[in-house]
């Protein structure tokens, strides 16, 4: 089966929580732009932009960047690749957000697609005032954002009357050129069932291939039962270290991987625990670069790399989001050293 390789854009400076200085990342424009252009010309898929206004991985109180604004630069300075934006409704009017995209793809014309996420930082809510209300609420939430959206882009002029929202007569011109991609991602039972009937991709933590197989077949059931029909993606996250044996891929592991129990960035790791309801437990090891992106064990030689990342392809996932530091770098050794190794079908879109 075809898979896509697509990155993460680190909007905060890094991917570490134990390595404060990741060479030359930083949460500025300068950096982001240098990578986006690298990965379109390289040829990557699609670049997931994350909202968050405060840093989960360097402490609340280091620099990052705001989702939306970034989108619109990250666009602008790209001809090929796919800008999938996370937003949480809590922070967000639907009917603005309809018209922003709308915007975005009057400037890149099918590029643009959606991460919709029902939040889990109780503490950013607090200090940004946005919207957090109890775990299975926030995806009642998204849901009616959804359909806001949906209606939006569809008819002029749409009304709205529900829990969340509510308006008549609103108008969005110009619609988006085609509808785009609106991911989402949960474990709860409550969640998931929100975001089958919802979404149109699903986009998960980094699992095991076990994990991955479930998670496809779950959502892929659930979508058929509400709409007669599969998921049309499934994004994972994933941490990658190529190196030129497994021994330095292995010793690369262990240096980011070293705990300092006073990183900053735990504190948000601690309350992304406390506000979701995982389906496995987490260490702080585990989650020294956040997503569970360590757990695909994507490390070792670019042979070993590529055949696991077959293996998840096999396995269902069809967008690989990729973390690495530096990520200037390693996007391009993972081009030219795990492109090749991967058959061409699965790169087919990747590299269109």
């Amino acid at each position: 089966m075809g898979i896509d390789l697509g990155y993460w854009t680190p909007v905060y400076g890094g991917f570490l929580r134990n390595v404060p200085e990741e060479g030359r990342m930083a949460a500025t424009w300068e950096y982001i732009r240098e990578v986006s252009t690298k990965a379109d010309r390289l040829g990557f898929h699609t670049t997931l932009v994350p909202e968050l206004y405060l840093n989960d991985r360097k402490g609340i109180g280091a620099p990052s960047l705001e989702a939306w604004s970034l989108s619109a630069a990250i666009l602008s300075v790209t001809e090929r690749l796919r800008v999938m934006t996370a937003v949480r409704p809590g922070f967000h009017l639907p009917a603005v957000l309809a018209k922003t995209v709308s915007t975005l793809d009057s400037i890149a014309p099918g590029r643009i697609a959606l991460n919709v996420v029902a939040a889990w930082w109780a503490e950013e809510a607090r200090q940004f005032g946005g919207v957090f209300p109890a775990h299975d609420e926030r995806y009642a939430q998204a849901t009616e954002f959804v359909d806001v959206l949906n209606g939006l882009w569809s008819d002029t002029p749409f009304s709205f009357a529900g829990d969340h929202y509510e308006f008549e007569g609103a108008i969005v011109e110009p619609k988006p050129s085609r509808h785009p991609v609106v991911f989402a991602g949960g474990e709860s039972d409550a969640g998931r069932e929100a975001i089958a009937g919802f979404a149109d991709a699903y986009v998960m933590h980094g699992g095991t291939l076990e994990e991955v197989r479930g998670n496809v077949a779950d959502m892929n059931a659930r979508s058929q039962r509400l709409h007669g029909r599969p998921i049309a993606e499934f994004g994972m996250p994933a941490y990658v270290i190529v190196r030129d044996t497994e021994a330095e891929a292995q010793r690369e592991l262990e240096r980011i991987t070293t705990v300092d129990e006073n990183s900053p960035g735990y504190a948000s790791f601690e309350e992304f625990r406390r506000n979701s309801h995982l389906s496995l437990d987490v260490s702080r090891r585990e989650y020294s670069v956040g997503t569970r992106g360590l757990r695909p064990n994507l490390v070792g030689t670019a042979e070993q790399v590529a055949e696991r990342i077959q293996e998840y392809a096999d396995a269902g996932i069809t967008l690989l989001l990729i973390q690495a530091s530096p990520l200037d770098e390693e996007l391009d050794r993972i081009a030219e050293q795990v492109f090749p190794l991967i058959p061409q079908e699965a790169l087919a879109s990747a590299l269109r």
